[in-house]
């Protein structure tokens, strides 16, 4: 008797199926392989990324290469901006060239290549090959009174590692993009509960890779060597290519089924400018007689249903739009979050001296200083646990109450949690000037680089990180899924990049406003510290966030009111209830 079959999917032309046994378990087992394969590839890739980003500042602003606070704050951020406006393009170039398949791996082999880079400049002898001899400190005259300006220096080896952060930026936004929607087609033939599984499990192995690289690698970068610090996350991205290339006898891999990006930018430029499209237009009928077969009808969407996908991504856009201040505000907690606790008093652990604990927080024989990255993880925790309570014991409340709030309120909720967030950031930072300017310092080495930090303890970092990590619980997850649900499903994809683009943005604000305000004159411009940031004024930079953050969420609140009022009329969901996935 012939084994039962699992329904499959209808195949698109190009679709390649591996050869898998047929028996009664033979199907799910392998599908459930390979959405298995495509999770530890994402575990392994988030493990690299946070190990990256965990103590670049640090790393910038030590003495291989002695980068001002401000300007390695600024690398950071540009790096983490660039790591998500940059998710359109892989997702561009799988959907028109590569496919997502080859997206991804070519996308291993690029960051397996970039990454390589931190580990080489580790080490004199790489440093100098790659970035030439560090330029002497030049001598002059002292400065005649404390408000004179000074040029700050150009940071060392500048051009190499911008080079290659973004190269490992573009890496990673092209895994972000293709990834996730590989390892759903991996199970896509078991079932729609099989396929909300691996999403859960799939956002469950970016904070399980994130706890592992912030506990271990973290720690060895701070503790007991750069060098052997970033050469773990080059294992990692390495071990995950292996897998992911092993693992191809049992993945399906989908040919690139063509974009909607061009008939957008088409749209866009017949609205913008008639003109330039009426000649566009003209140039294209002169050439029709030369390729007859291009009025033959083209697949995909018809001109129709792209004038009213563009209306949707109009309607959607300003939504996004005022959330990017909130992204300004969240990319703090790894870049100026970092700098600040590197200013704060930072425990040991295993005292050399138990008995007798100086306030001087050299870490001598055993003793090694808890690595500042570690604040992170109460961002992770906290996500990792109120996720599946939420999920699981919240919402169902609130809805059985009927007062579950919809994914814009939630958002706003979010943004909240946000402005608090930076609100206690300087808060604190007003504290620990106020130690530093009555001369009540103590001296830490971290990472080789001594740093005059305020006798606060580390500890009270705690509640800001706390807070933007219940605000990711309202504003980023509920941001996913307006995206994906308000999107028609022919531009789930392109709504998506566009998500996690202006996401990127914000980042990338941020940085230029701590480049903004490090001009001479600026709240942080304080280059007589040396790295240091005991001159500069963060406290009135986490204010003016705040500020920021609190106008846009009213504006932000004005127009979801506004959104939800024109989607509940009848109109509106007539013409779209039918095409949203």
């Amino acid at each position: 008797m012939p084994a039962p079959r699992t329904r499959e999917q209808p195949r698109v032309p190009g679709e390649r199926r591996p050869l898998l046994p047929r028996g009664v378990q033979g199907p799910p087992r392998w599908r459930r392989a390979a959405g298995a394969a495509v999770l530890l590839v994402e575990m392994l890739e988030r493990a690299a990324f946070f190990g990256i980003t965990a103590n670049l500042v640090l790393y910038l602003n030590s003495t291989n290469f002695n980068w001002a606070g401000e300007q390695a704050s600024r690398a950071a951020l540009v790096f983490l901006g660039a790591s998500y406006l940059l998710a359109p393009v892989g997702g561009w170039l799988a959907d028109v060239y590569l496919g997502r398949y080859r997206a991804v791996a070519l996308s291993l082999l690029l960051y397996l290549t970039a990454s390589g880079l931190l580990p080489a400049t580790a080490f004199p002898d790489g440093r100098s090959s790659f970035c030439g001899e560090m330029p002497a400190s030049p001598l002059g005259p002292a400065c005649p009174s404390p408000d004179c300006p000074r040029a700050s220096p150009s940071p060392y080896c500048a051009p190499v590692l911008y080079a290659g952060l973004l190269l490992i930026a573009l890496a990673a936004s092209s895994v972000r993009s293709n990834l996730t929607s590989f390892g759903a087609d991996q199970v896509m033939d078991l079932g729609r509960d099989a396929t909300r599984r691996f999403f859960n499990w799939f956002y469950w192995s970016i904070n399980l890779g994130a706890v592992l690289s912030l506990l271990v690698v973290a720690f060895i970068q701070q503790n007991i060597s750069f060098l052997l610090g970033y050469s773990i996350p080059v294992g990692c991205v390495g071990l995950a290519f292996f897998i992911f290339l092993f693992a191809t006898p049992v993945f399906i891999t989908k040919p690139p089924m063509g974009s909607q990006v061009s008939s957008m930018l088409k749209l866009a430029l017949q609205n913008c400018c008639p003109q330039l499209w009426q000649r566009h237009l003209a140039r294209d009928r002169q050439g029709a007689h030369l390729l007859p077969d291009q009025r033959s009808p083209q697949p995909g969407a018809s001109p129709q249903e792209d004038i009213a996908n563009f209306q949707v991504l109009v309607k959607i856009l300003p939504v996004m739009v005022t959330l990017v201040p909130y992204w300004m505000v969240y990319f703090q907690m790894q870049s100026t979050y970092v700098l600040q606790g590197l200013h704060l008093h930072i425990p040991n652990i295993f005292p050399a001296n138990p008995s007798n604990i100086s306030m001087a927080l050299r870490a001598q024989g055993s003793s090694y200083t808890i690595p500042e990255a570690w604040l992170l993880l109460a961002n992770v925790v906290v996500v990792l646990i109120l996720v599946p309570l939420k999920d699981r014991l919240i919402d169902p409340l609130l809805l059985r109450c009927k007062l579950l709030p919809s994914a814009l309120q939630k958002m706003a909720l979010g943004m909240f949690f946000g402005f608090t967030s930076v609100i206690v950031a300087g808060v604190l930072e007003m504290e620990r000037l106020h130690y530093i300017h009555h001369n009540q310092t103590v001296s830490q080495e971290i990472g080789e680089v001594l740093y005059n930090a305020a006798p606060l303890s580390i500890w009270w970092q705690i509640p800001q990180y706390l807070l933007i990590g219940i605000s990711e619980i309202f504003a980023s997850i509920p941001g996913l899924e307006f995206a994906y649900s308000e999107a028609p499903r022919s531009m789930q994809g392109a709504i998506m990049g566009i998500f996690f683009c202006l996401s990127g943005v914000g980042s990338l604000l941020g940085s230029s406003l701590v480049a903004l305000l490090s001009l001479p004159g600026g709240w942080l411009h304080c280059p007589e510290d040396f790295g240091n940031i005991n001159n500069c004024r963060m406290d009135l930079y986490f204010f003016l966030l705040a500020g920021i953050q609190a106008v846009t969420a009213l504006l932000f609140v004005w127009i979801a009111g506004r959104y939800e009022r024109v989607s509940q009329g009848p109109a509106s969901h007539s013409c779209f209830s039918r095409d949203r996935g």
